[in-house]
């Protein structure tokens, strides 16, 4: 916390002079678990930024491989898929032709559950089209359109009309509207876990792309938002109390990863994935930063203000997140209901949030910004 305070006061000399001192405290502390682990990490950050090295990127195939070990590791993303997911085939009841847009598609791990979902539905299966946002393959293979195909045999084998599209982009605010192809006829969800947040950035040249997104989200005129996101509060402008709100936030999760993953290589690949996440955080300012976590309060506000209005979580997405907690040892996580939204935490601090949002419908009706067919170098299945 000294440390931290001598960063924020600019004192680098000082700063320097601790991080040493804790590196060699360090030798001494068992790093392999809790405190000592997260302790090892908050130091290294501290290194980073003072040495100005910040955030090492990863590429987009060493992240998805993070991401699928932290997936199985804790029930973090499969609470915010699962969840989402109810709240997504309860919007689209009684709809024939529906549409799902993924802001981040990873391995695709969030979509088979529904599509087996949609195939029970009463009264036969919808028509479902699926566009799968990611970053483009550095290696030429193309790997939006691997995870369509196997999504699309999936949905063959239980019977369910199935087209993916892929659309290719490093960061969502290059994505537009018209690249998704969304049709009037059809009932649309936007899914994002854990992106908006990343829309947040601060850069002196432009206002933060959160603002120009939400709107073109709205114009497609969603059936449903389903939004995930850290309940945390890492934008704050001031270094401190985002430093210290960080070392408590993820002081928790190892915590809970340490009670709930007994398998090691997850559990060390899941901690690589939130070491990047606290480098990012502390490491970084400006558009460097994107780890910029906000509360569930200040999301409410935010898409209040950009015309959307909330949709209650009900008892079934309650019970499917409640059920998700017993398939893992641990009896310390919770799920808690928040204002029709859910949160799932760890001996009672809740750690993300899950909420659902749907358009408000503007006084004139204009066709949705995504409704004209443009031809483009995106994959169609």
């Amino acid at each position: 916390m000294t440390c931290a305070e001598s960063v924020q006061r600019g004192d680098s000399s000082l700063a320097g002079s601790l991080v040493e001192e804790m590196q060699a405290l360090l030798a001494r502390v068992n790093t392999s678990c809790g405190i000592g682990k997260v302790a090892g990490y908050f130091i290294d950050a501290l290194s980073r930024r003072l040495l100005g090295l910040g955030w090492a990127p990863v590429s987009a195939c060493e992240n998805e491989v993070l991401y699928h070990h932290f997936y199985e590791a804790c029930p973090y993303l499969k609470f915010a898929h699962f969840t989402a997911n109810q709240a997504i085939l309860e919007a689209f009841d009684g709809h024939d032709c529906v549409h799902v847009v993924d802001f981040n598609l990873m391995h695709g791990l969030q979509w088979p559950a529904l599509i087996q979902a949609l195939a029970l539905r009463a009264g036969g299966p919808p028509q479902l089209r699926l566009t799968g946002i990611g970053p483009p393959s550095p290696d030429g293979r193309d790997t939006l359109r691997e995870i369509g195909l196997r999504l699309a045999e999936l949905a063959r084998s239980v019977n369910v009309r199935f087209a993916f599209r892929g659309v290719a982009a490093s960061r969502l605010e290059d994505v537009k509207p018209w690249m998704l192809q969304v049709s009037p006829t059809e009932a649309v969800a936007v899914n994002s876990i854990m992106q908006l947040h990343k829309l947040l950035g601060s850069d002196p040249n432009r206002d933060p792309p959160i603002g120009s997104v939400l709107p073109w989200i709205r114009s497609l005129n969603p059936k449903i938002m389903t939004v995930v996101e850290q309940e945390a509060n890492h934008n704050q402008p001031g270094f401190l109390d985002r430093f210290t709100e960080a070392l408590y936030y993820y002081s928790t999760v190892f915590d809970s990863l340490e009670a709930a993953c007994p398998v090691q290589p997850d559990k060390a690949l899941a901690e690589m994935y939130l070491q990047r996440e606290i480098c990012n955080i502390v490491g970084c300012e400006g558009a460097a930063r994107v780890e910029r976590h906000e509360p569930l309060d200040k999301w409410r506000a935010r898409l209040g203000r950009a015309g959307f209005r909330p949709l209650h979580l009900g008892s079934n997405a309650f019970k499917q997140a409640s059920m998700l907690l017993t398939l893992f040892s641990a009896e310390g996580y919770s799920v808690e209901e928040n204002e029709g939204c859910l949160t799932l935490g760890w001996h009672s601090r809740p750690l993300i949030a899950a909420s659902a949002w749907q358009a408000v419908p503007s006084v004139v009706n204009s066709p949705p910004a995504g409704v004209i067919n443009h031809d483009d170098n995106n994959n169609q299945l």
